[in-house]
C-alpha cells in the first residue's frame, strides 16, 4: 500500500534511524511500486511511500513533514505557496506559525505528520482527512510515538508492542471488522475521521478538527439545488481524474452508474468501466451494469468470479489487510480492480459514500418506520395499543398480530441499539460461540457503548442525519473505504472516492432531511436530480452491490469446503471459538440456511487467515 510511517522520541543515531525508517516503510510498498521518501533525525524518523503526485516531504531546522495524499489550502496565498514551494513546505511554515489552526484551512483526502525536534523536548502532530479516507494508526507509550498508515509498519519498530487484543477479536466477530479507534493490537489506536493527535514531551492528546454539522432548515428551490449538485458532481469527478488513466467500478447501482456517466462527460471520452458477476441465483446484478454501460456508451469489461477464484484470493486478501476484515465484497472488488490494472489504468473511481450522504441504505427507511411508533403518545401506547396487541389469546399464531408484536418490540428499542436487532452474534448467543476462557477477559458491553457514543455525539436533530453521521464512521471509515482501498491495493491500483469529496459532503450537509429520505423513499433528491441522466431502470432498482455467494458455493465446492474446514479447525486450536459451535456451524447451520450462516463461516475463516498471514508468519521468523 501507499502511506506514511515514522516515530519520535526514540534513538540517538541518525544513520541507524535512517536504516530503521526504511525497514518500517517496506510494508507500504508491498503490493505496488510506491516511491520511497524518508527523513531521519537524532531521535525521529519519517517516510512517505506513494506515487510521486501523492507523496510530499520536507525538512528544515529540526522540522520534518510528510504528507500522503493531496490536501489543499483554502487560503489562495497558501495554495500558491504550495504550488511554488511545495505542499510539505507550505504546511511546515503554517505549523510553525499557527500550530493546530493549520487544519482549519485544509481540504481533500490525506494523512500527514509533522515532527519537531527541540532541545527542550519533542513535538509531533498526526492527522487524517475528514472522511477517514487515508488511515493512520499510532502507538504512544514510554515517552515515544510510533505511527503509520499500516499496523505492519508500526510493528517493525523495535519498541512496538505486538500483543493482540482479545477485546478487538471479540469486536471483530461482532462487527465483522475491528472498529476504530481500536486496533487489533492492544497498544495501537487509530485516528477517526477528522481527528488529529498532538504529541508534546511524551504526552499525547487526540482532538477533532472537523465534524459533520447539518443545516437542517435551509430551504432552496429544487432547480437551484439540482444545478449546484450537478456542478459539484462534475467538479469532484474531474478532481478525482486529475490527469490519470482512470476507470470506474460499475455495479449497476445509482452511485456507480452516476460516476460512470459523469466520468465520460468530464473526460470527453467513453468511460472505462468494470463489473463483477456471479453464476448464482439471486446474486448476479450484471444486467443493471450492462444497462448503465449501454446508456453511457462506456468501454465496459466484465468478469464472473468463480469458487476457484475465491479459494485463490482468500490468502491474498487476508494478507493485504493489517486488521482482520470480514466483508466478503473485498474479493469481487479485487478482481474488478485487477481487470483495470491489466488494462494499464492507475486509478479506480468508487461510488462509495453516496448512500451515507444522501440517504440510500434500506435500513434508513426501516428505522423511519420504527420511529413513527416512538412519535405516538406514550399513554396511548402503554394503555391501549400494547395491551390490545399483546393481550390477544393465541395472537402469536396469527400472522398479522405476530407482525404487529414484532414491530412494537423492535420500535421500543432505542437507537442505535435498534440497528443491531439482527446482529449475527446475538442470534447465536455469545456463550454458544466463544470459549469461557476467552469471554472472561472481554467487556461484552463495549460494542453497544461504542455504538451509543458514536450515535449521540453528533448534534443532528433528524433521525436520517443522525444515522448518516453514524455511518460516516461505521459504514465508511471502518468498512467500505478500507474494503475498496485494500482491494485496489492488492491489484496494484489506487482507489479514489468522488462522492465523498469535501464539495459533495458540504452540499449534502445543507440538504433538508426530507430530501434525503422522503417518507420511505430513499435518496429522494439524488434520484430526482439525476432523473433523465440515469436510466429509469437504475433509478428504480433495489440496492444490491457486489454480494458474494460464499455460503451457497460452500455447500458444493470441495476446495472451498476444505479451505473453510481447515481454517476453522486451526482457529479452534486458538481457544477463542468453541469447537462444538464450529462443528454445528459447518454442519447443521449451513444445511439450514447456507447464505445466512455462510457469513459467520466467512468471518471466522478470514480471522484465521489473518492469523496465518500475520501472527504465525512473524513467529516463524
Amino acid at each position: 500500500m501507499s502511506g506514511l510511517c515514522g516515530w519520535i522520541g526514540y534513538g540517538d543515531s541518525v544513520s541507524e534511524n535512517q536504516e530503521l525508517i526504511r525497514k518500517m516503510a517496506a510494508p507500504l510498498a508491498r503490493f505496488d511500486k510506491s516511491i520511497f521518501h524518508g527523513l531521519a533525525g537524532k531521535n525521529s524518523g519519517l517516510a512517505v511511500s506513494a506515487s510521486s503526485d501523492n507523496a510530499h516531504i520536507h525538512q528544515e531546522e529540526g522540522v520534518f513533514v510528510a504528507i500522503w495524499g493531496k490536501p489543499r489550502f483554502r487560503d489562495p496565498r497558501l495554495a500558491e505557496l504550495s504550488r511554488t514551494a511545495g505542499l510539505a513546505k507550505a504546511l511546515a511554515d503554517q505549523w510553525c506559525a499557527k500550530g493546530e489552526q493549520v487544519f482549519e484551512g485544509l481540504e481533500g483526502a490525506f494523512a500527514l505528520c509533522v515532527l519537531r525536534e527541540r532541545d527542550g523536548g519533542s513535538e509531533a502532530v498526526l492527522a487524517t482527512d475528514r472522511m477517514g479516507t487515508y488511515p493512520i494508526s499510532f502507538d504512544a507509550a514510554d515517552k515515544r510515538l510510533i505511527f503509520g498508515s499500516s499496523a505492519d509498519s508500526i510493528l517493525l519498530h523495535p519498541s512496538a508492542n505486538s500483543r493482540v487484543s482479545s477485546q478487538s477479536l471479540y469486536d471483530y466477530i461482532y462487527f465483522h471488522m475491528v472498529p476504530g479507534p481500536g486496533s487489533i493490537y492492544e497498544a495501537q489506536k487509530r485516528l477517526l475521521p477528522g481527528e488529529y493527535l498532538l504529541y508534546r514531551n511524551g504526552r499525547s492528546e487526540i482532538r477533532r478538527y472537523w465534524e459533520m454539522h447539518f443545516l437542517e432548515n435551509e430551504k432552496r428551490p429544487f432547480q437551484e439545488l439540482k444545478h449546484d449538485f450537478l456542478e459539484v458532481l462534475h467538479s469532484s469527478v474531474r478532481e478525482a481524474v486529475d490527469g490519470q488513466q482512470v476507470g470506474a467500478f460499475l455495479s449497476g447501482g445509482t452511485d456507480s452508474s452516476t460516476i460512470a456517466g459523469v466520468l465520460g462527460e468530464v473526460t470527453g471520452q467513453p468511460a472505462r468501466t468494470y463489473s463483477i458477476g456471479f453464476d448464482a441465483s439471486g446474486y448476479d446484478e450484471m444486467e443493471y451494469a450492462r444497462i448503465a454501460a449501454r446508456h453511457f456508451s462506456t468501454r465496459h469489461q466484465e468478469y464472473y468470479v468463480t469458487p476457484d477464484d475465491i479459494v485463490a484470493a482468500i490468502p491474498q486478501v487476508a494478507a493485504v489487510f493489517d486488521q482482520p476484515f470480514g466483508n466478503s465484497s473485498a474479493i469481487p472488488t479485487y478482481y474488478c480492480a485487477r481487470m483495470a490494472q491489466a488494462d494499464g489504468l492507475s486509478r479506480m473511481l468508487g461510488g462509495d459514500g453516496g448512500d451515507e450522504l444522501f440517504g440510500g441504505n434500506v435500513r434508513y427507511a426501516k428505522q423511519h418506520l420504527f420511529s413513527l411508533y416512538e412519535q405516538a403518545p406514550s399513554l396511548l401506547r402503554s394503555a391501549l395499543i400494547e395491551p390490545l396487541i399483546f393481550g390477544v389469546p393465541g395472537g402469536g399464531t396469527v400472522p398479522l398480530i405476530r407482525k404487529a408484536r414484532s414491530y412494537i418490540e423492535q420500535a421500543s428499542i432505542p437507537m442505535p441499539a435498534r440497528t443491531e436487532t439482527y446482529n449475527l452474534l446475538d442470534h447465536y448467543g455469545r456463550e454458544a460461540v466463544f470459549t469461557p476462557e476467552f469471554l472472561s477477559a472481554i467487556n461484552l458491553n463495549y460494542p453497544a457503548s461504542l455504538l451509543d457514543e458514536t450515535y449521540h455525539q453528533n448534534g443532528a436533530r433528524s433521525l436520517i442525519n443522525k444515522m448518516l453521521a453514524f455511518d460516516r464512521k461505521f459504514t465508511l471509515a471502518d468498512n467500505d473505504l478500507p474494503k475498496v482501498a485494500k482491494g485496489c491495493e492488492l491489484a496494484g491500483i489506487q482507489a479514489v472516492f468522488p462522492l465523498i469529496s469535501d464539495e459533495v459532503v458540504a452540499f449534502s450537509l445543507r440538504l433538508e432531511p426530507q430530501l434525503k429520505l422522503k417518507g420511505t423513499k430513499l435518496r429522494y433528491f439524488f434520484k430526482e436530480a439525476l432523473r433523465g441522466f440515469l436510466p429509469d431502470e437504475i433509478i428504480a432498482k433495489q440496492k444490491h452491490g457486489f454480494g458474494l455467494p460464499f455460503g451457497v458455493w460452500l455447500r458444493h465446492h470441495k476446495p472451498l469446503q476444505a479451505l473453510a474446514a481447515d481454517s476453522l479447525s486451526d482457529l479452534r486450536a486458538r481457544n477463542i471459538i468453541r469447537g462444538d459451535f464450529i462443528e454445528k456451524l459447518l454442519g447443521h447451520h449451513l444445511d439450514e440456511h447456507a447464505g445466512y450462516h455462510g457469513t459467520m463461516v466467512w468471518v471466522l475463516l478470514m480471522l484465521e487467515q489473518w492469523f496465518k498471514q500475520r501472527q504465525d508468519s512473524r513467529s516463524a521468523t
